[in-house]
């Protein structure tokens, strides 16, 4: 296989890309050339929403073709087309055959909940200090172990276990839910606007031989003493008054996927349900946290 670089600004990014499927890339990937750079730009849209924009200013395009061969007439075809004007072939190299498999696997390792408590792919031994393993690969849905919000969730699980009924909102992969179940939850609902989410949820739960009851949010039913969600500040928002709905007198509300510097604007948005606070912060993500 071969790969084509490319230069171009952010105005032809999505023609550029189209030309290039048109072309029979097998894969059209852009990247920020300014990244780790001063002029890195971020650029990134809630979950379910476009993205602000279709590219960065100096947006790296990167095809990859099936031979060489293809890269070249490619190259020679685009830079004959007037939407060309402004950008620039960087180059093309072959591409090194691998292992994917191997190396996906090699960028996951066990990852430390507390020193007892771990979260192990199932290419690993889990640590001989770990009583408490959650086994999960990486899959398609959110949920690894590896982000600070997904561990911050399951720490406060592992330090108040034995809730007896958990809801689990915006599920990804079912790890809080899992989690939630071995450290002693009786009924445990998990739920996710994404059906692929909701089935691996189903699949990760039966390989760590805890039950649960999966699906769509329809199936949030009741109240529960404890209510998890691991999302985004603008959905935790939009979603205050429905999850605080779901918490039993006397139950707890975790949440996460909030930045430290969106504390206040979630302490505004529960205000009318609940007294939120910070109760735990990594890496500039912070769990925040009710009791009803």
């Amino acid at each position: 296989m071969f790969e084509l670089r490319l230069m171009c600004p952010e105005d032809r990014v999505e023609t550029l890309s189209d030309a290039l499927d048109a072309l029979d890339a097998l894969s059209v990937s852009v990247e920020d050339a300014d990244a780790q750079t001063d002029a890195e730009q971020a650029l990134f849209g809630e979950p379910g929403m476009p993205p602000p924009k279709d590219g960065w200013q100096r947006s790296r395009v990167i095809a990859l073709f099936a031979d060489q061969a293809m890269a070249v007439e490619a190259s020679q075809l685009l830079q004959a087309q007037d939407f060309f004007e402004g950008c620039q072939v960087l180059g093309m190299a072959a591409v090194q055959e691998q292992d994917w498999v191997r190396l996906t696997q090699s960028q996951f390792s066990p990852v430390e909940i507390t020193p007892e408590f771990w979260i192990v792919p199932t290419w690993h031994e889990p640590p001989a200090q770990a009583r408490q393993v959650i086994r999960l690969d990486p899959g398609l849905a959110f949920g690894t172990g590896t982000h600070p919000t997904t561990r911050m969730c399951l720490r406060w699980v592992a330090r108040n276990p034995g809730q007896p009924e958990v809801l689990d909102y915006g599920c990804g992969s079912g790890i809080l839910a899992i989690g939630a179940a071995k450290f002693g939850a009786r009924q445990v609902v998990a739920v996710d606007i994404d059906e692929a989410a909701v089935q691996s949820t189903v699949l990760n739960a039966d390989a760590n031989g805890v039950h649960l009851l999966a699906g769509l949010p329809d199936k949030a039913a009741g109240q529960f003493n404890l209510v998890l969600a691991n999302i985004l500040a603008t959905p935790l928002k939009v979603l205050a008054p429905l999850l605080c709905a779901h918490v039993k007198p006397g139950g707890h509300l975790v949440l996460a996927g909030i930045l430290a510097r969106q504390a206040e604007e979630l302490k505004a948005a529960y205000a009318p349900y609940c007294a939120l606070s910070v109760s735990d912060e990594e890496d500039g993500w912070i769990l925040m946290t009710a009791r009803f």
